[in-house]
């Protein structure tokens, strides 16, 4: 299976990394909240460089948004990662739910953006979800093990719940997100 750093190849010169990154993290920027048909030149001006630098890195919109997603995935797995050194599986579980959640929220849509329709947005989709899914189950079945949440929760079960908490926000409601994840936390406390 194709992993995630096999999608993306980010630069090894420090300049070109440095404005790797920055294009990346003015890209997510720009995508939450100007949508991700946000202008690209908006992009470049953000990161501080020309739109040759950003072509050159990215030369089509959907290599943005695949570094922009690759980058949200391993930051949330790197979470999962920093949680697990803890002494509180249930209480790391439970962060990181929320931080799911939230990730969820914040990219509603990129999934439809990256058309996953297409052989790189489907391997991009199926690599995605291997890592949410490693990552979050590692933490899910260390909660189970110490007594925090019950032992027949799915890592699969629980990202669906979640990722229907996080899109809920849509409705209008703005606290219904957190009053599903309280439910989805006490459908699985032990």
């Amino acid at each position: 299976m194709t992993t995630l750093r096999e999608l993306v190849r980010p630069p090894r010169r420090a300049d070109a990394r440095r404005n790797y990154d920055a294009l990346v993290a003015a890209a997510e920027q720009v995508f939450i909240t100007q949508g991700y048909d946000a202008p690209l030149d908006e992009i470049a001006r953000r990161a501080g460089v020309g739109n040759a630098t950003l072509y050159r890195h990215f030369p089509t919109r959907r290599d943005l948004l695949m570094a922009v997603c690759v980058g949200e995935v391993e930051a949330l797995c790197g979470l999962a990662e920093r949680l697990r050194t803890g002494s509180r599986p249930r209480d790391a579980l439970l962060e990181w739910m929320r931080a799911y959640v939230d990730h969820v929220s914040a990219h509603r849509g990129l999934g439809a953006a990256l058309s996953t329709d297409t052989p790189e947005g489907s391997t991009l989709a199926v690599a995605s979800q291997a890592a949410v899914a490693e990552a979050g189950g590692a933490l899910l079945a260390a909660a189970a093990e110490a007594g925090g949440v019950r032992r027949d929760v799915r890592i699969d079960d629980l990202l669906a719940l979640l990722g229907a908490a996080a899109t809920v926000s849509e409705s209008g409601d703005g606290e219904r997100p957190e009053r599903l994840l309280r439910l989805v936390v006490e459908g699985i406390s032990g």
